[in-house]
């Protein structure tokens, strides 16, 4: 890879840091624009995940926003990971957190 294609790479990498993990805002960009965005991914992420998983939302009430955002931040999404996938992974790290029980099987359920 050439000098200059591993400089972008870099600059991109660090650009989706501060989207989507929380990073600092990289040289050149206006860090509030790069707040205002990464809380607008932010609060979409997170409204699908409440849209895919509403007995999770549900039970959790007003603890929901801020346990996704703690979790999401600590996960940002990975490229061609779906929503689905988000969703059950946020409940599995609230289980693990000691945040949710885990649910109970029903038995017409096929596992």
């Amino acid at each position: 890879m050439s000098d200059a294609r591993e400089r972008l790479a870099a600059e991109q990498a660090a650009l989706l840091r501060a989207l989507l993990a929380g990073g600092p805002a990289p040289a050149g960009f206006d860090e509030h624009a790069l707040r205002v965005e990464a809380d607008a991914l932010l609060a979409k992420r997170r409204r699908v995940v409440a849209q895919l998983a509403p007995d999770v939302a549900g039970e959790l009430e007003e603890r929901y926003r801020p346990l996704f955002d703690e979790y999401a931040r600590a996960n940002p999404r990975i490229v061609g990971s779906r929503a689905r996938e988000d969703a059950a992974a946020f409940t599995e790290w609230l289980i693990a957190g000691g945040h949710l029980t885990e649910p109970k099987r029903r038995w017409w359920r096929r596992t």
